[in-house]
C-alpha cells in the first residue's frame, strides 16, 4: 500500500520523484503534452490485469487518438541500482517515464 501511495503521489502531482519523457513525447505540441500528463494524473483504471501487484506503477492509455505508456521505476539514491526498499523514500528515487509505445 505504501508503494502504491508513493507512486500515485508522483503520478498525480509530480512530487516525490522525477518525471521524464522520451524524445517522441517531448516532440509533441505543448498542448498535447499537457493533455497527456493530465490523463496520466487522472488515470484510475487499474485492475488485476494491468496492475497485478497493486503498485500503480505503469499503464498503457489513450489520449485522443494517441496511445501512450508510462512506467514508474524505483532506484537507489545514486540512480545506479534498483531501490533496496521502494516503500522508503529515504533510500529511493522514483522515476516516471512517459513514452510512445514504439519507444519502449
Amino acid at each position: 500500500m505504501r508503494i502504491r501511495n508513493l507512486n500515485d503521489q508522483l503520478r498525480q502531482t509530480g512530487v516525490g520523484g522525477r518525471m521524464v519523457m522520451t524524445a517522441g513525447v517531448a516532440a509533441l505540441p505543448a498542448n498535447e503534452i499537457a493533455a497527456i500528463l493530465l490523463a496520466i494524473a487522472n488515470f484510475d483504471a487499474f485492475d488485476k490485469d494491468n496492475d497485478p501487484w497493486g503498485e500503480h506503477d505503469c499503464a498503457l492509455l489513450h489520449v485522443g487518438e494517441r496511445q501512450l505508456f508510462w512506467k514508474i521505476d524505483c532506484y537507489d539514491r545514486t540512480l545506479t541500482n534498483l531501490s533496496p526498499d521502494p516503500a522508503d523514500p529515504a533510500v529511493t528515487i522514483r522515476v516516471m517515464a512517459v513514452m510512445l509505445p514504439e519507444e519502449y
